[in-house]
């Protein structure tokens, strides 16, 4: 559960009984991958997996209804036949694109985290978050939406420099490392993975805050044009 939803619980229900439900991992039949990106290599790279013809049915997801609506435009505009569910359509017309994808008159469909709890469509080949989830449990909704009933199936993650931390955190929920693959030589170099360094030099640029804080005072204390009091 949600710690806002916890919350709002406890502050309207007397006296619940509460019943936890261990996390589950994501399921062995999923592939996990994962691209340490630029954020201008995105698109690029969706791209050149997606015109690879492998995959038949693919779940997009990003973390906001504008990057959901952008990713939409920008993938027809590459010849993706691709549509989006989110807030601003008609419940009949979020209706009928997910019906296209579930009877595969439909191959890309793109949508938020609502649409990873809401859906329940067999035969995902592949799931690609275009955004590194901010729950860590997001994650495992998200690809969960392949590999179903025993099958296989691929989930890609793109990480741009910001979402470091975020994806170590899921690497640390699930108990596993996610292999990093090499970037198509065509998209050029992406940033180096390295979460656990970005955590220690801002920790370090804390410190040098407070030691810079600690040698200000110390001047002012010894300052020679104070006169001592009569």
């Amino acid at each position: 559960m949600p710690p806002k939803i916890r919350g709002l619980a406890n502050r309207i229900l007397q006296n619940p009984v509460e019943i936890n439900i261990a996390m589950s991992k994501p399921a062995e039949g999923i592939l996990q991958q994962a691209y340490v990106v630029h954020n201008e290599q995105k698109e690029k790279l969706i791209d050149l997996i997606l015109k690879d013809k492998t995959f038949n049915s693919v779940l997009i997801f990003a973390s906001t209804k504008e990057n959901v609506k952008k990713l939409d435009r920008n993938l027809n505009r590459l010849g993706l036949k691709a549509k989006a569910i989110h807030s601003d359509l008609e419940q009949n017309e979020r209706e009928h694109v997910l019906r296209e994808f579930k009877n595969k008159q439909l191959s890309i469909l793109i949508g938020t985290d609502v649409l990873s709890r809401g859906i329940d469509v067999e035969g995902i080949d592949l799931v690609i978050n275009f955004d590194v989830p901010p729950d860590p449990e997001d994650y495992i909704h998200r690809i969960g939406r392949t590999a179903r009933a025993a099958t296989t199936g691929t989930a890609i993650t793109f990480i741009n420099q910001l979402d470091q931390r975020k994806f170590f955190r899921i690497e640390s929920l699930i108990g596993k490392e996610v292999p990093k693959m090499p970037l198509p030589i065509e998209l050029g170099a992406g940033p180096a993975y390295t979460p656990e360094a970005k955590t220690s030099s801002q920790g370090q640029g804390n410190r040098g805050n407070n030691n810079s804080g600690n040698k200000k005072k110390q001047w002012q204390g010894k300052r020679p044009d104070r006169k001592p009091r009569s």
